[in-house]
């Protein structure tokens, strides 16, 4: 109850915060959109020179991209951590963190709150059910609660392997360009792995599982009966990799001691 009261206290002075600028609110939703529109278009360019892509057509590809829109808006909504080695480590900021009684990632994620990059999610829900009605795809009683366990679990996968990646700083303070790395390889999650070789696939599977973020669980409402199996780990496959994210946090608080002079 405490830290769900300590949510709700930050969710109301961020509301206080960003609605002081709303104009700056819509500016970051239309970079947002014109982004998501440029993936879109690519995907439409390379299926007017191909119908199908390793057995995948348009539509369905479309619908993918659209899935991996929504676990992408939460995480980015709540794991705003790009650049915690600089503010935190290298200026020193974690220090006034580490004096307050609440466990330090949750007070960065709190303070790094981005609720507009929730709306990336109705662009999401809007591209899947444009595919999908092309598709003539049939949503079933339980399709809407296993959309939203899909959806935390993709968006658990990219927190644990960002939080991860974050944790470097505390053995490692020198600034590092592995942020925007991972943000790339990421991406290759919101296209069939299928379409990759053995090893791609293999690492975007077991070692960076961005599949889970995207095609694995949009192949269950595409019907996809071999990939079904994949698609009920993606909620197992983003709490694991989330737990070890923190275990590996609270290794590096205990390894850190302090910005120094």
């Amino acid at each position: 109850m405490f830290y769900l009261s300590m949510f709700f206290q930050y969710l109301s002075q961020y509301l206080k915060t960003r609605l002081q600028y709303r104009a700056d609110v819509f500016v970051e939703f239309l970079s947002d959109l014109l982004s998501q529109a440029i993936n879109l278009v690519f995907i439409l360019v390379v299926f007017g020179h191909t119908d199908l892509l390793n057995g995948w057509n348009r539509d369905e590809i479309i619908f993918i991209y659209g899935f991996f829109l929504v676990p992408f808006a939460v995480f980015s909504a709540f794991f705003n951590i790009w650049d915690f080695n600089e503010r935190y480590i290298v200026k020193g900021e974690l220090d006034r963190i580490l004096t307050r009684p609440i466990h330090s990632l949750f007070q960065i994620i709190l303070e790094r709150l981005e609720l507009e990059s929730l709306l990336g999610a109705i662009t999401g829900l809007a591209v899947m059910f444009y595919a999908g009605s092309r598709l003539g795809i049939r949503i079933d009683w339980y399709d809407p609660i296993l959309f939203i366990i899909f959806v935390i679990g993709g968006a658990l996968v990219y927190g644990g392997v960002f939080i991860m990646l974050a944790c470097i700083s505390f053995w490692a303070d020198a600034r590092t360009s592995l942020m925007p790395m991972m943000y790339n390889i990421s991406n290759y999650g919101r296209y069939p792995v299928n379409i990759y070789n053995k090893l791609i696939r293999f690492v975007l599977t077991w070692i960076l599982p961005f599949a889970f973020v995207g095609v694995y669980p949009a192949a269950f409402f595409l019907d996809k009966e071999d990939w079904y199996w994949y698609s009920f780990l993606t909620p197992f496959i983003g709490v694991l990799f989330f737990i070890l994210s923190i275990w590996l946090w609270n290794q590096g608080v205990k390894k850190y001691r302090g910005a120094g002079n």
